[in-house]
């Protein structure tokens, strides 16, 4: 049908309408690619030369600073320091025997640790970097900088170390760290891309380990152009990393110090507590070891010292360390017998040197009896005999059920490694896990620290804080994080009567104060810093019928294993209790003789907050003390070394 002149005029007038448009579309397409390849060709030119000279971008990642570890007081415990260091990647050459042949020649490296750092670029995927060397020098870093067109895929690096500048003093705090292993990766299953950053440090042990998530930081990346050798060109851009957190700890590196050379020469733990509010003030094993060792890489020859030391430096007794708690114990037996109220605290038993029970004697530590005690001076003089007969009127269960309430045979949760839990037996315990059932024997056994009961040094001083105070008193060891408190409130009551805590002390005072108390010897001669306690001796074998008919062989003359472990617990100042100790030697014979008097001076060291004056000693002793403190290694003030910060950020100091 042919179309009418108005139709194909608009027509004609649609069809312009949209050319325009296409035509429109077409010139603003056509002008934005103009814009964009001149962009590309002009502006751009320079950058795509470069790529296409078979340049490429590598993106790396940068290490966290990690958080710095303080005492209290704001002095170093853990910090960085500048480690300059070789990687090499193995994709970035063609030949790695040739490259670390050439690095050989340029810095003297040891041909041991090459074998080593060869094995180890062959086992990495080829694009991780290796260590190759470590802990150079500033002119042997700037050797390999200056030919490093001749050692493709080999990068001098500036990286950071973990140091410990008081050394041995905080081994069983602080930790250490070491380097990320295939099998720390196994167990924790940490999948952090950090980690594979060479030699890269991981908490192993203590703190270090337990508060890993808090030290470790966040890893930063780098965008990096490098040319077909691998050479880095420029630096693109870069996300910093986020440096770990600050970790202020609860403990004085001074009063550490201290409890670590008053332990030299002996294999011993011992723990100081703030009554107040639970912070540990020291936490100190002996012998110690050096945690620098294990961050540069200990020797086999150390090693083996360390592992084979009957001492076990590498063990901290301190809270790992599980030990008979002797008459140190006598006080829960005396507090369940008085909550069940099933003698009066003047009621007098006469201690003959044993009590008999069937066909076996249970034996006083004091041969000849102590005559008719109470309950006062049955703790005062140690009469095993009173607990004897204490112990089978109250049972077993109530024994262990206030040993509990006191702190004993808990698990107490500190960011340190394996905190050991204890033993308050019952018996259900014996029947669970020995198949037997429970005899009046055990129970005897128990009420004097000994047969199945177990306790660390931790457990005691917890013990001897919550008998002090009367308040749940919880350790803890970490004070702020970046500058945050960390406080738990205020302890609760623990329900026992103020007149039975009241006994408890007055006995504990005699125990030091009293001439006929097993602590005399380690009184101290001035009423504002008096000291009340407990001392304890376990055995470690029994001594058999025929040895006592023959005459029981001195602890000092068996082999150092065989004889006894040395306890004492204690608090100060007696009117206002602020400090608990506990002092546990191993093999160290008797309470009174060896734990006692290190108790004492600790305490001392806490109260005074420096070295005790001879003053606060009985004339006796002075010159023997003076001469001990003199050989001691207490440092005179406790460095500041440098590390981020001159201290915690935000942190306050706060004298103890």
């Amino acid at each position: 049908m042919k179309r009418s002149p108005k139709d194909l005029e608009e027509s004609n007038r649609v069809i312009g309408r949209r050319a325009l448009v296409m035509g429109g579309l077409f010139l603003g397409t056509s002008a934005v690619l103009a814009a964009r390849m001149r962009y590309l060709q002009v502006e751009r030119a320079d950058d795509f030369r470069l790529l296409a000279e078979e340049n490429r971008i590598n993106i790396r990642l940068l290490p966290p600073e990690r958080g710095l570890i303080f005492d209290r007081n704001g002095v170093l415990l853990a910090g960085n320091e500048q480690n300059y260091r070789i990687t090499l990647v193995r994709e970035d050459t063609d030949d790695v025997d040739a490259v670390l042949a050439e690095l050989a020649r340029i810095v003297n490296l040891d041909i041991a640790r090459l074998e080593r750092a060869r094995a180890e670029i062959m086992r990495r995927p080829p694009f991780v970097p290796v260590t190759v060397a470590d802990r150079l020098s500033w002119a042997e870093l700037s050797s390999v900088a200056v030919n490093a067109p001749a050692l493709p895929g080999v990068n001098p690096e500036v990286g950071l170390s973990r140091v410990y500048p008081l050394g041995a003093d905080f081994s069983h705090v602080v930790g250490y760290v070491g380097p990320v292993s295939d099998y720390y990766i196994e167990q924790t299953g940490d999948t952090d891309p950090v980690l594979q950053i060479p030699d890269f440090q991981v908490g192993r042990y203590n703190v270090e380990a337990r508060m890993e998530s808090e030290l470790r930081g966040r890893a930063g990346t780098k965008r990096v152009e490098v040319n077909a050798a691998g050479r880095e060109m420029r630096e693109l851009d870069r996300d910093a990393a986020v440096a770990g957190s600050d970790v202020q700890l609860t403990i004085d590196a001074g009063l550490q110090n201290y409890v670590e050379a008053r332990l030299t020469g002996e294999s011993a733990g011992a723990v100081v507590m703030d009554c107040a509010d639970g912070e540990i003030l020291a936490l100190a094993s002996a012998p110690t070891f050096d945690p620098n060792h294990f961050v540069r890489g200990i020797s086999q020859t150390q090693w083996t010292a360390l592992n084979e030391d009957p001492y076990r430096p590498l063990a901290n007794k301190a809270t790992q360390g599980l030990y008979p708690p002797g008459s140190t114990y006598k006080m829960i037996v005396a507090l369940a017998a008085l909550e069940a109220g099933v003698f009066s605290p003047e009621d007098e038993i006469n201690c003959i040197g044993h009590t008999e029970l069937g066909d076996r004697r249970f034996h006083c530590w004091q041969r000849q009896g102590h005559g008719r005690v109470d309950l006062i001076e049955a703790i005062s003089q140690s009469c095993d005999v009173y607990f004897y007969d204490l112990a089978q009127r109250v049972g077993i269960e109530a024994i262990s059920a206030m040993a509990l309430r006191l702190g004993c045979g808990l698990r107490h949760d500190l960011p340190l490694s394996g905190i050991a839990q204890g033993l308050a037996p019952t018996m259900q315990w014996k029947r669970r896990n020995r198949g037997e059932d429970w005899v009046v024997g055990d129970t005897l056994n128990a009420s004097i620290g000994q047969g199945f009961v177990l306790a660390s040094p931790l457990q005691l001083a917890v013990m001897t804080a919550r008998l002090a105070t009367g308040r749940i008193i919880e350790p803890r060891v970490v004070r702020s994080v970046d500058g945050v408190p960390r406080s738990t409130g205020t302890p609760a009551d623990l329900g026992i009567p103020a007149e039975h805590l009241d006994l408890i002390h007055r006995a504990m005072w005699r125990v030091n104060n009293d001439r006929r108390g097993t602590a005399f010897g380690s009184r101290v001669m001035n009423e504002a810093y008096l000291v009340a306690g407990k001392t304890g001796t376990s055995q470690v074998r029994n001594i058999t019928t025929a040895e006592r008919e023959a005459g029981v062989i001195a602890n000092e003359d068996l082999p150092w294993e065989r004889r006894d472990h040395a306890l004492y617990v204690g608090y100060a100042p007696f009117e206002a209790p602020r400090y608990a100790v506990s002092v546990v030697v191993e093999h160290g014979g008797g309470g009174a003789a060896v734990a006692a008097p290190i108790a004492r001076d600790i305490l001392l060291r806490a109260q005074i907050g420096d070295v005790p004056p001879l003053e606060l000693y009985p004339v006796s002793q002075r010159r023997d003390i003076e001469e001990m403190h003199r050989r001691l290694p207490i440092l005179a003030e406790p460095p500041m070394p440098s590390g981020r910060a001159s201290g915690p950020r935000q942190a306050g100091s706060d004298r103890t």
